[in-house]
């Protein structure tokens, strides 16, 4: 018997398979060196890849499917250690739209992390969605956050991000999230969309506000450090709303180094850069010590945030440093 079929779920070297849009679960292996070519990721399959597989007899956990080979992927979105330049790690292949969780307090936001995230999506062709989740706590401490909840709309609004606000808890904007996550494809398929941040900031507690039947781990915040225990331990798939959306929840990340590109390219991937760069004097444009850089010109005038700016500088800092 031979199929194709979805990675649902991984664990170590066993998976979990079903043939989307259908919910049946089945298992597979993998057996013998398979990865598509060209690819130096740590696994060689990831939760989102379309595999072809074969079974000798009927599929069973004793007896599971084998995969034989993985399709090529539309896009995908990986990672590796900041410090270990060659160890990378896919953690969602096929994606429709990645929802990037963030808070502005408990734990807060590191900016530079989510513009790794950012980056990472402009690189492989990923619509990212920025979700501010935990504005209950940004309304009842409205004196405290009112100019960093401001701040952080100006910045990546003004970047041309969607922002949607959200809180798990007191169900404020979950009505406009599941509307996004639910919205299909261009082709009228339900999407396949991943949820993604650093520990702590309530990715699988979204999950559940979006669909109570779903029960992804959730975990309390650590007071001593103010940021979230480590609960989701592999990339697992879920069927949102009965196959409304396919939604990856994925472990907390701590930290996000940058793959396949070039120092040179980074700026790019930065669409308020690349909006500015084509007034630059002198192409090709580093916007670091050039005479006449437009981009430089805009962070002195505001235009673009010295946050973002920041962000870029420190991007090829860790390419100089790690290369």
């Amino acid at each position: 018997m031979e199929g194709t079929a979805t990675v649902v779920k991984h664990t170590g070297s066993h998976y979990l398979l079903a043939s989307l849009p259908e919910w049946e679960l089945f298992p597979a292996v993998l057996r013998g060196n398979l990865r598509l070519a060209g690819s130096t990721a740590t696994n060689p399959v990831a939760v989102g890849d379309r595999v072809e597989y074969y079974a000798e007899a009927e599929i069973t956990p004793e007896h599971p499917a084998v995969i034989k080979r993985i399709f090529p992927r539309s896009n995908y979105i990986i990672r590796k250690s900041v410090n270990l330049s060659r160890q990378a790690h896919i953690i969602a292949a096929n994606l429709d739209r990645a929802y990037l969780i963030v808070t502005l307090a408990f734990p807060e936001v590191k900016m530079q992390f989510l513009d790794r995230l950012l980056v990472t999506c402009e690189l492989y062709g990923v619509k990212p969605v920025i979700v501010l989740n935990k504005c209950d706590i940004l309304d009842e401490f409205a004196e405290d956050f009112a100019d960093l909840r401001e701040r952080f709309h100006q910045i990546y609004e003004g970047a041309g991000y969607e922002i949607i606000e959200v809180s798990a808890t007191a169900g404020s904007g979950i009505g406009e999230l599941l509307q996004s996550c639910t919205a299909p494809t261009e082709e009228g398929t339900p999407p396949v969309i991943l949820f993604s941040g650093v520990s702590g900031v309530g990715k699988s507690s979204l999950i559940k506000a979006l669909d109570p039947d779903l029960n992804p781990r959730t975990a309390e915040i650590s007071n001593v450090h103010l940021q979230g225990r480590h609960t989701t331990t592999f990339y697992e798939m879920y069927p949102l709303r009965g196959g409304e959306a396919f939604v990856i929840d994925t472990p907390g990340i701590r930290g996000f180094g940058l793959v396949d590109v070039e120092a040179d390219e980074i700026a790019r991937y930065f669409p308020e850069m690349l909006r500015l760069s084509q007034d630059c004097r002198f192409t090709p444009c580093t916007h670091v010590h050039e005479p006449g850089c437009a981009v430089k010109e805009a962070v002195e005038q505001g235009i673009m945030s010295q946050e973002r700016y920041n962000s870029y500088l420190g991007m090829l800092d860790e390419y100089k440093k790690y290369r």
